[in-house]
């Protein structure tokens, strides 16, 4: 029986699920998903033309939200190695010269703690901010806090000492840390399985398309040779406007697919159902401690963790001080602000192919993200061991090859999420895995020590060599820990399919599911 054929009956004969859409928010402090306010135990057949439809609405409201929202957040990060080209160094004595060494050596120590900062403030926020996200309604609540960095975004400008700027660095990265729980829990909420590989490298692949935008921008505002403020300034007067804009807009994100105003009733009850088989659930806004709890002893969420941090050191070095190492090959400033151009096609593009392989070709994503590890390693390699000459090539063919920390990142972030169900779990999850995204951004600029430029920054390139090695070794050791508990279920429950369809809307977790199954 098709959906739409049980909406007309319900209709006809005042049927309890369409009702329950207009009171589905009676659900939000219960101990089931939202979902089972709008559908029942049993599974309804749903028509795929009907499923495309709600597919495609989902993704033209949704991602594009995301894509941009993402973006800003990463612009807003990386811009601080930009502004530092654009005298904010020299203004807030980001740089001290030591003039008691032979030659005068100089120290930009306090530019990577402005860097490493902004983490601390990201770590100080992100649980806090994931089971908020849980517990209230989440346009709302993303909304007013989007709105709230977008304003701290702007008081950069009015920053006039380092220390003032490390203040504000910790409180934007506070509140930005709302923004990463958010569009993961969004994406397993609306998304199955199989499609959360694709729609989580969608948005996330603003990483590399904002390096592009961003890297615009800032060559415009290079040209401005006259008014009342600093060209680093106007930088971060734009990125807190466009933020400002983009928190009003927040506000119209529905809560979930149970209550999203751009379905109909009917459409709602679609993109629910189809959500039934991966075991993973929709909503459930009552914090289980009994979760967080499972989630701390859960190996697979280590891994997850460890892989991450280790992965984004790279992004630690490369956001902060990019144009900066480039520089040192000789090119100018504006020239140094170009070469983010390739970086960020690497980064944009290699995140939606193995996005696009992962929805299309089953259990492939550990595979992709160990052979996109490679060229990461390779390009630390080239930039370390290359001879540093004038505008020489080598060096920067290697720092555009890094861009392949993009995708993995994207495939660590899909299998995280895809691999957790219960709502709490993959609040927790999702905290996670952006702490130790944290913790790779904190420890990545603290590699770059100005006295050994002259050997190539050895620490940092053979720091960010071991830290790949390392995402490997954890990526094969997970692909065996989830293949081996897939194995295990499969041998010990027979499968009834009126018993998974019933367990798929009461909030448990992954180990507490049977029917549940690992992607790799």
């Amino acid at each position: 029986m098709s959906v739409s054929r049980i909406d007309h009956d319900e209709k006809s004969h005042g049927g309890p699920y369409l009702a329950s859409l207009q009171d589905a928010s009676s659900l939000e402090s219960s101990e089931v998903d939202i979902a089972a306010g709008i559908v029942p135990e049993h599974a309804q057949a749903v028509d795929p033309a009907t499923e495309r439809r709600v597919l495609r609405k989902i993704d033209l409201y949704l991602i594009p939200l995301m894509w941009m929202g993402y973006g800003f957040v990463y612009y807003d990060k990386a811009i601080l190695g930009s502004a530092a080209l654009f005298g904010m160094t020299k203004d807030l004595s980001l740089s001290v010269v030591n003039t008691h060494t032979k030659p005068p050596t100089t120290s930009t120590t306090r530019l990577s703690w402005a860097t490493s900062i902004f983490y601390f403030g990201m770590l100080a926020g992100l649980y806090p901010m994931a089971f908020a996200l849980q517990r209230f309604q989440l346009g709302r609540i993303l909304g007013g806090v989007v709105i709230l960095w977008g304003g701290i975004a702007m008081l950069t400008a009015a920053v006039t000492t380092w220390r003032g700027l490390f203040v504000q660095r910790f409180f934007l990265g506070f509140v930005e840390s709302i923004i990463p729980p958010a569009f993961m829990t969004i994406v397993s909420g609306y998304y199955t399985q199989d499609e959360q590989a694709l729609r989580q490298s969608w948005w996330f692949s603003s990483t590399g398309g904002w390096t592009i935008i961003g890297g615009a921008l800032n060559y415009g505002f290079a040209q401005i040779s006259s008014g009342a403020l600093k060209r680093w300034q106007y930088i971060y007067l734009l990125a807190g406007a466009l933020t400002m804009v983009f928190g009003c807009v927040c506000f119209a994100i529905p809560n979930s697919a149970v209550s999203a105003w751009f379905l109909s009733p009917e459409e709602r009850v679609v993109a629910v159902e189809r959500l039934r088989k991966g075991q993973t659930g929709v909503r459930c806004q009552k914090l289980k401690v009994s979760q967080i709890r499972e989630a701390l002893l859960d190996v697979k969420v280590w891994l997850v963790a460890l892989m991450m941090a280790a992965a984004y050191t790279v992004n630690g070095a490369v956001s902060g001080f990019g144009p900066l190492i480039v520089s040192t090959f000789g090119y100018t400033t504006l020239e140094s602000i170009l070469f983010q151009f390739p970086l960020g096609g690497v980064c944009f593009i290699f995140i939606l192919i193995t996005g696009y392989l992962s929805s299309r070709i089953p259990n492939i994503r550990l595979i992709l993200l160990i052979l996109c590890c490679i060229p990461v390693i390779a390009g630390c390699a080239m930039i370390w061991k290359s001879t540093w000459t004038h505008r020489a090539a080598t060096p920067v063919a290697g720092y555009t090859i890094i861009g392949f920390f993009g995708p993995v990142v994207s495939l660590i972030i899909s299998i995280g999420m895809a691999n957790v169900a219960g709502a709490t779990k993959k609040s927790f999850m999702a905290g996670s895995i952006f702490v130790a995204y944290c913790v790779g951004n904190i420890i990545g600029p603290q590699l770059i020590k100005t006295p050994t430029l002259k050997r190539h920054y050895p620490e940092l390139w053979l720091g960010l060599i071991i830290c790949y090695c390392i995402v490997i070794v954890l990526a094969v050791i997970l692909y065996f820990v989830l293949r081996a508990e897939n194995k295990r279920r499969d041998a010990l429950v027979s499968l009834s399919e009126e018993e998974r369809d019933r367990l798929a809307f009461r909030d448990m977790t992954d180990k507490e599911n049977p029917y549940f199954r690992y992607v790799l």
